[in-house]
């Protein structure tokens, strides 16, 4: 009799462990309390899987031999918590993919810069003819990959929710960008809690595997020493610093390896202090995992990053617009400031997390000439930065918003959307509030272009 798997959520995580299940010969019942979109459902119809939407069956969990939940499911929820008392195992997805994967693994993390990290790694491996693919919290689950054929390498961006349901997960190659607070809500407001969490990365690592992390980042300098890694640990710093295996001098990349050889940051696509960290981990990783230094050189000039992030829209008579909406926090703004050295029009606001200015306050008021507040409820932006900033303007539309940018612009400055704060007071998401300014903005230049000379 097959062993009977229960999955609870079917957004991408959870069909795609599905499938696999499936295709492993598990008898499989999918289970998720809200609606399922349509992709998914027609991805269980056609392969003909059981599931319920709108409620979770007890009676039909309870008997689950495993069970494979959502990593946006917390530990805290009643269904989890009667899995629990049943004493069924429960993991997530990606722990669920690891178990039947065939090749080796590149697992990024961090606070901010994975998905920037993860993109750029599985960019540079495939382009250095790599049979890889790109899997996890960016494109679709592991499980679904696993599922549909074998790769040799999987570059995975894993979150701390995906990171919390593992055991037995090892990657042959683990990154740890940075650790800064977030999502301390799903941690009982416990900062080492959210540490732990993303340590769990390196847990069943050996010294046959690399872990690399950014060594001037405080909390993982804490971290470290309290902890036995059995990796080799391979350090990235924006110091000058002979301990780490890549560094920086200036904006170029320095690599002591089995070979020593530098990269300059003009030579690749990617601008910013927070994109030297981003890019020395990857080069690290896919250097360790077999890359010729010349192959990354080529891969590094046709990289192209995923939208929201630094996203160069237009320039319209002279006046630079950029979209870097994902900055959802003050520590994704302190890099978005860093990345420019002309005069900026800051646009931020939308749903505060809380947000501490002060790590910002030189930065603004060395080079923001106005702020722009996106939002309903700007009240403690506008109150932090009067005095700081020569203007400051607020709007709730869109069109308006880019329409009082290029008023407020001179030739050579930079329109920078970079929030600092969540987008659902006016938007869907983050992206939704990207996409729209992007429009925007394309909108305004093609009516600049077709004003008469």
């Amino acid at each position: 009799m097959s062993k009977r798997v229960v999955i609870l959520g079917a957004g991408e995580s959870g069909t795609g462990a599905a499938l696999l299940a499936k295709a492993k010969g598990y008898e499989v019942f999918v289970s998720d309390k809200g609606i399922i979109k349509e992709q998914y459902r027609s991805d269980l119809i056609r392969n003909k899987i059981e599931f319920e939407e709108g409620r979770h069956s007890e009676e039909r969990i309870l008997h689950a031999d495993l069970i494979i939940k959502s990593p946006g499911i917390p530990d805290k929820a009643d269904i989890i918590m009667k899995c629990k008392a049943a004493g069924i195992e429960i993991i997530d997805e990606i722990e669920f993919g690891f178990r039947y994967i065939q090749g080796k693994v590149i697992a990024i993390t961090g606070t901010n810069g994975k998905t920037t990290t993860t993109l750029l790694t599985y960019h540079l491996m495939k382009s250095a003819g790599f049979n890889v693919a790109l899997a996890g919290n960016v494109g679709e689950s592991l499980a679904r990959k696993v599922a549909n054929e074998n790769h040799d390498w999987y570059v995975l961006e894993i979150s701390s929710f995906q990171l919390d349901g593992t055991t037995s997960f090892k990657p042959a190659i683990g990154i740890l960008l940075n650790i800064t607070p977030d999502h301390l809500d799903r941690y009982g407001y416990e900062m080492q809690n959210y540490v732990n969490s993303k340590f769990r990365l390196v847990k069943n690592m050996d010294v046959n595997d690399y872990f690399i992390y950014y060594c001037d980042d405080p909390v993982i300098g804490t971290a470290l020493p309290k902890r036995k890694i059995s990796a080799n640990n391979v350090r990235v710093s924006l110091k000058t610093n002979q301990l780490a295996q890549a560094h920086t001098l200036g904006t170029s990349m320095h690599f002591t390896f089995a070979e020593s050889f530098i990269i300059r940051q003009e030579d690749t696509t990617l601008k910013g202090p927070h994109n030297l960290i981003n890019t020395m981990a990857a080069v690290t990783a896919v250097y360790l995992a077999g890359a010729k230094v010349s192959a990354i050189r080529e891969g590094l000039k046709t990289f192209k990053n995923a939208p929201h992030r630094l996203e160069k829209i237009a320039t319209i008579n002279g006046v630079e617009f950029v979209n870097d909406s994902k900055a959802t926090n003050v520590d994704s703004v302190v890099y978005a400031l860093g990345s420019y050295k002309q005069p900026l029009i800051w646009i931020a606001g939308g749903i505060d997390k809380g947000n501490d200015y002060a790590l910002i306050q030189d930065q603004v008021k060395q080079k923001v000439k106005a702020l722009i507040c996106l939002g309903k409820e700007n009240e403690k932006l506008t109150g932090y930065f009067k005095g700081i900033v020569p203007q400051i303007r607020e709007t709730q539309d869109v069109r308006e918003l880019v329409r009082i940018a290029m008023e407020l612009a001179k030739p050579g400055d930079v329109v920078l959307l970079s929030p600092a704060c969540a987008s659902f007071d006016l938007f869907k998401n983050y992206e939704d509030r990207g996409d729209q300014f992007r429009k925007a903005v394309l909108e305004l230049r093609m009516n600049a272009e077709n004003q008469p000379a």
